[in-house]
């Protein structure tokens, strides 16, 4: 690994023992417990009852009196004056006590938040519920993903160091696989992230592709990249079309994981635009800057194909990262031009802002040619899926209703924001081309996310179940941090993927 590549690996920085002793005598900077919301004031959840005993029964009534309510995320923080050997004491709300187990992305948030708020203690415990294996898991992939700090351009003042160890309270039957996991994804979110942060001075195609390449063969992954030249001269003309106003020429990246005893196979193809300025039908400024994570599909992809590696599912997953940077020049493509896909079809550009599904289309063609049982595309796609579902919640369509539906149920497993949406038959008309095939986008702002999921449907080879998953809101973190989730990006469907190949490596 490169010096310049290891910068990117932000996931290394955390790691995580577990400890099946009471919290009480462990020595740690800061000991995390959870607090519950109640008619009555805050009381203590399963995980403190020996800080709570070691303290006289007290815990609660000092809580109440610092004015905690217990609520969801909240953070109290208490010294403890030598009563323990951790100083500090983190209470961080769990909302009302749950009439059964409690919801692992309860405990997500939960870790996440209070990790990410002792920002410059080197460690900390996490007293929280792990009764389960799964709640063992939830609680660590928060605290890690909380500890997630993006500070490789900062020379400037003193940055509070993230947490660099943490310890997860229980004594859970199967907690050390659990945890295990839970490290490979938090590794996969946390390289995802620091792609969608890299600036797009220092992440273009070709960049992005040696970054994949290498990190890929480490894996244990096959690695193909097409350059310019090899996609001019293999068809990809979406691509190719995309990233030709560029001085940074395009890639295509095809990452392969395999398994001897899979019986199944996944294709994941992931939108991969390194920097998109709108080429020649412009973005306004204010809808600019943030899209340096235009290329979080891919990053996606990426994440999930080395989380996969590294839990050695037993299924064969095949990655594209389309790659291509979308710039105005005198050789970008121009609106009203017309280019030929690698399927064949053609496709009439009635605006360069809607460039995403033009390299998409040719990843979805070229992984047909690896007779997968389904095909998942993964995209910032539109402005219309944040309009209608907001920043935290992906938009899911598919040409099966079935898969539509495991994909929703994963996500949400995994605590990411989805739903399902249709594919009005109606609206295909309005992609209707005078002059070719069919035209990237329709006239009409309405209902414009689902155009986009009708337009790549075209391009799905015949029989393939596939699925297409708009992102554009949850890939990008524009507010203030929350949970597990930092300011800028977020990582946002890696855990999704992986989730999905492990159902069907079941």
């Amino acid at each position: 690994m490169t010096t310049r590549q290891a910068q990117l690996a932000s996931a290394n920085v955390t790691t995580v023992r577990l400890n099946p002793s009471d919290s009480v005598s462990l020595d740690t900077g800061a000991l995390v417990v959870g607090i519950h919301s109640g008619p009555d004031g805050p009381s203590t959840a399963p995980g403190a009852g020996d800080l709570d005993e070691a303290l006289g029964g007290t815990l609660a009534a000092a809580l109440g009196a610092l004015g905690a309510t217990g609520k969801p995320g909240e953070i109290s923080k208490i010294p403890t004056f030598g009563a323990l050997p951790a100083p500090l004491v983190v209470a961080v709300g769990l909302g009302e006590a749950p009439s059964g187990d409690y919801d692992p992305e309860t405990l997500r948030r939960a870790a996440g938040v209070a990790v990410r708020a002792l920002a410059g203690t080197p460690r900390a415990a996490l007293a929280l519920p792990a009764v389960t294996a799964e709640q063992a898991q939830a609680v660590a992939l928060g605290g890690l993903l909380g500890a997630y700090a993006f500070t490789r351009f900062r020379t400037v003042g003193e940055q509070p160091a993230p947490v660099e160890e943490l310890t997860v309270l229980t004594s859970a039957a199967g907690a050390a696989d659990a945890v295990k996991r839970a490290e490979v994804l938090a590794k996969s979110v946390s390289l995802v992230r620091d792609l969608v942060n890299s600036p797009p001075s220092d992440l273009w195609p070709a960049r992005f592709a040696e970054i994949a390449e290498q990190s890929a063969k480490e894996a244990g992954l096959t690695v193909e990249v097409l350059d310019e030249e090899a996609l001019r001269e293999g068809g990809y003309g979406g691509i190719v079309a995309v990233g030709q106003g560029s001085a940074n020429p395009p890639r295509l990246v095809r990452l392969a994981y395999s398994h001897p005893e899979a019986t199944s196979t996944l294709a994941f193809v992931g939108k991969g635009i390194t920097f998109d300025s709108g080429g020649l039908s412009l973005k306004p400024s204010a809808s600019m800057d943030w899209m340096k994570s235009d290329m979080g599909g891919a990053g996606a992809v990426f994440g999930a194909l080395l989380g996969v590696a590294g839990l050695g599912l037993r299924v064969n997953v095949v990655g594209y990262l389309c790659l291509a940077e979308n710039m105005p020049s005198g050789t970008a493509q121009r609106p009203s031009d017309v280019f030929t896909s690698l399927s064949g079809k053609t496709v009439e550009v009635l605006d360069t802002d809607a460039e995403g599904r033009l390299v998409l289309i040719d990843g979805i063609t070229r992984a047909g040619r690896d007779n997968p049982d389904v095909i998942i595309d993964v995209a910032t796609l539109t402005g219309a899926q944040i309009v209608a579902l907001g920043w935290r919640t992906a938009g899911v369509m598919s040409n099966d209703d079935v898969l539509r539906a495991e994909v929703v149920e994963t996500a949400v497993g995994e605590g990411e924001g989805a739903w399902g949406m249709p594919l009005p038959e109606e609206l295909r008309k309005g992609l209707d081309s005078p002059v070719a095939d069919i035209a990237n986008l329709q006239p009409e702002r309405w209902g414009s996310m689902l155009a986009a999921g009708i337009f790549l449907r075209e391009f799905v080879p015949e029989g393939v179940r596939w699925a297409h998953i708009d992102m554009a809101g949850p890939a990008f973190n524009k507010g203030e941090p929350h949970g597990y989730t930092p300011k800028g990006g977020t990582g946002a469907i890696t855990r999704t993927l992986v989730g999905i190949a492990e159902r069907y490596a079941r």
